[in-house]
């Protein structure tokens, strides 16, 4: 079909107006898929590919044809940024046929959420929380708001395949289907979906239709890539060698960065200078660390503040004007970033990613290279890995340089396989039941045991909890007054599961820590976790403020502005790095391979581990001979295996090993010492991992693995139950085991 003639008259009237000779292979493929069949769609391609359009030109053009007599279209992002960036450029195509588009999230407009709720009509955009907010505090209205829901566009889908968030995002579409009695299409958006069968499936789930994913050619990547190791103090690995390196040369800066100062941050601070470039770290500590370092770095040099920064926890003003100022295409401003731009954001004409050591994932890596090359240029990233120098008593597996191998794994990966991380499907979300149940009885008001369960228990990512798991819940929460039983026998909630519930906190079920909000005179900076007392300093903002007054009652810090430079904290970054991903890194660390994309320094730190790995034999066996009684194992396997190995070892096997002293770098090493020798421990830890045991057996006695957010309002048993068969992975974890041989622990499946 010809799709550019099927669009109606005034998208086609948008396409001349913006300036398009043609349409791209993934608007011909979406709108064949969209217009000729009746099934859910999945969407994948690049970042900057045009995705958001494929899918609403067709949509739109439908809904111009038969106009919806409620929302028409449903859009769920995972980021308050992406809706704002989106809701300008649907409100432009929208215009001229007059279609409402409305923002629902904690910092839109009121007025216009009022409007909706009079006259249901259009596109309404709205992240997962703020869909849990309506169907609790709107229960009513959801009828009239959905009633003719015709499309739910899920966008930046693969961020909800691995957690619980996503499991919730689908639970509230089945229930908001159910509400309003509508039926209507997915349409699933992604540049990194690694399986789109597995991902294909997860967007069908409960909607008893299938998913689509068109094919098509969607043309050559191209990529800049640069890789390059610093330690923090001189000298650099490649100090006085000759270093074979097939990299093109890059700009070298015109001036160095202050002396005795970071390399890495030095090194980004001349390449950012007379460009825009996004710095993104792993976690908020660091982003805010490197921001006011290259701050300083501006104000030694005498230049104007070229920095800003954007995270979580930073308040919506802060992240608002990062936002618009990378937005616009004269300014020469970088941001200092951590995955809060990571998505899909147009950030205009952006000419450079750093990255600041190695992202956990294949998934983060592309979408934040992707945020570069939107206009027609090559994406194009830099990794900047650091270390510390070793000390000279050091132990082996410190002498490896874990982010700069993991970073190479992850290119290569892509490069090789076009691998990028599955979802995860087989987890038991008891936290999530509990959240669920919560809702929906705070939605629903008073039901019988016996209808709260088929409302709760129906929806799909609840098939692997049984009836008996579901009394044992609500028994539980009949204990602690969560739910109170009422005269007539039916349920509701009871006064402590007020308390939860009616916590605007309750919308979200990712981990949140206790914040603090930071203020400097009426101007809101943003939040932070464990404030300071009255005269110490926090970082926030990418700037030191000296802390004058703590109110913990209103949960408020005052504070001024002081010179400095000091760690922030906002909690713990956890990491899930895939068993792929550590399989490779041990590949990177055996072959001879160079990688045209790194830099002088990377060349020879890779040379260097590389000998290192080959000396200590660690090439042969994954376990290494440290001195006395010391040992060191790299079982090459991801965040969830390895966690399972860790328990194993311990309550397995640690008797029998004489093991003392266990400790782990997760997910690359662990140290012990032990009894047994090299031979015994093969053999011993075959013979364990052979035997028939249950996975409840690698849960510590007494211990309560608290994992997700609303665990420590589940029973003890569930919350045991749900952490061996939903977080442990003791399949791959045996797998590993049994593939060592028993005799000098030669490996075969790597």
């Amino acid at each position: 079909m010809n799709v550019f003639e099927r669009y109606a008259p005034f998208i086609q009237d948008y396409i001349y107006r913006s300036g398009w000779q043609s349409l791209r292979a993934v608007q011909n493929a979406a709108g064949d898929a969209i217009f000729n069949t009746d099934e859910n769609v999945l969407l994948t391609a690049s970042t900057a590919s045009g995705k958001t359009e494929a899918a609403f030109f067709p949509i739109l053009t439908l809904l111009d044809e038969n106009p919806s007599r409620s929302v028409g279209v449903l859009y769920i992002a995972p980021l308050k940024a992406l809706i704002n960036d989106q809701f300008g450029r649907l409100s432009e195509l929208c215009e001229e046929a007059g279609i409402a588009v409305t923002r629902w999230h904690g910092d839109a407009n009121q007025s216009a959420k009022r409007r909706l709720l009079k006259k249901p009509s259009g596109i309404l955009q709205i992240t997962p929380e703020s869909l849990e907010a309506l169907l609790i505090n709107k229960h009513m209205e959801i009828p009239s708001l959905f009633g003719d829901l015709r499309f739910i566009v899920i966008d930046e889908i693969h961020s909800l395949l691995r957690a619980d968030r996503g499991l919730q995002t689908f639970c509230l579409i089945e229930r908001l289907c159910r509400l309003a009695g509508c039926d209507p299409r997915r349409i699933g958006l992604s540049a990194t979906i690694g399986n789109p069968d597995l991902a294909g499936q997860f967007l069908a789930s409960g909607s008893g239709r299938g998913t689509v994913i068109p094919k098509f050619d969607s043309g050559r990547e191209v990529w800049r890539l640069s890789m390059e190791h610093f330690y923090n103090s001189a000298p650099q690995a490649d100090e006085g060698r000759l270093v074979p390196t097939e990299t093109p040369p890059i700009e070298e800066p015109t001036d160095a960065a202050p002396k005795a100062a970071d390399p890495g941050i030095g090194y980004i601070f001349e390449h950012t200078r007379g460009k825009k470039c996004l710095v993104f770290t792993n976690s908020r500590e660091e982003c805010e660390s490197v921001c006011q370092s290259l701050r300083q770095y501006c104000e030694v040099k005498g230049e104007p503040d070229r920095f800003l920064i954007h995270h979580g926890n930073l308040s919506a003003s802060y992240r608002e004007s990062a936002e618009e100022e990378m937005k616009d295409d004269d300014s020469l401003m970088s941001v200092c970033a951590t995955a809060t731009l990571e998505l899909g954001i147009d950030v205009g004409r952006l000419e450079r990613a750093f990255q600041i050591d190695a992202p956990f994932t294949v998934s983060g890596f592309l979408q934040r290279m992707g945020r570069t090359g939107r206009r027609g240029d090559p994406s194009e990233m830099w990794f900047v890995m650091r270390e510390e120098h070793q000390e000279a008593r050091a132990m082996l597996p410190d002498s490896i340089p874990w982010y700069l191998v993991q970073g190479i794994a992850l290119v290569q990966l892509y490069i090789e396989e076009r691998f990028v991380e599955p979802p995860r499907l087989d987890r038991l979300p008891y936290s999530l039941l509990y959240h669920q149940t919560m809702s929906t009885l705070a939605s629903h008001g008073e039901m019988t045991a016996g209808e709260l369960a088929s409302r709760v228990l129906s929806l799909s990512c609840f098939r692997r909890i049984t009836q008996e798991d579901y009394r044992l819940l609500l028994r539980h929460l009949l204990e602690i007054d969560h739910v109170n039983r009422t005269e007539n026998g039916g349920l509701i909630v009871g006064l402590a599961g007020e308390r939860i519930v009616n916590n605007y906190k309750f919308y979200a079920v990712f981990q949140e820590n206790v914040e603090y909000t930071v203020r400097a005179g009426s101007e809101q900076l943003g939040t932070i976790v464990k404030p300071p007392p009255v005269g110490d300093k926090i970082a926030i903002a990418g700037r030191v403020w000296v802390v004058e007054e703590v109110d913990h009652k209103r949960r408020e810090v005052f504070c001024a502005l002081v010179k400095g430079n000091i760690p922030s904290y906002f909690g713990d970054v956890a990491g899930d790095i895939h068993t792929h991903i550590l399989e490779r890194m041990y590949r990177v660390l055996c072959e001879d391979k160079q990688y045209p994309y790194l830099m002088p320094h990377a060349v020879c730190r890779l040379a260097d581990a590389r000998e290192t790995f080959r000396k200590s034999l660690m090439a042969e066996k994954p376990l290494v001979h440290l001195g006395g009684k010391m040992w060191a194992l790299f079982p090459w396997v991801g965040s969830y295996a390895f966690l399972a190995l860790e328990r194993f070892l311990k309550l397995r096997c640690g008797k029998r090993l004489g093991l003392k002293g266990l400790q782990s770098s997760r997910p690359y090493y662990m140290q012990f010492t032990m009894q047994a020798s090299e031979e015994e421990f093969y053999e011993i830890v075959r013979e364990e991992a052979e035997a028939d045991f249950d996975a409840l057996e690698l849960v510590y006695e007494k211990e309560v693995p608290v994992f997700e957010k609303y665990d420590e309002y589940v029973p003890d048993e569930l919350v045991r139950k749900g952490f061996a068969y939903g977080v442990l992975d003791l399949g791959g974890m045996k797998t590993r085991v049994l593939g060592w041989k028993r005799f000098g622990g030669e490996r075969n499946d790597t």
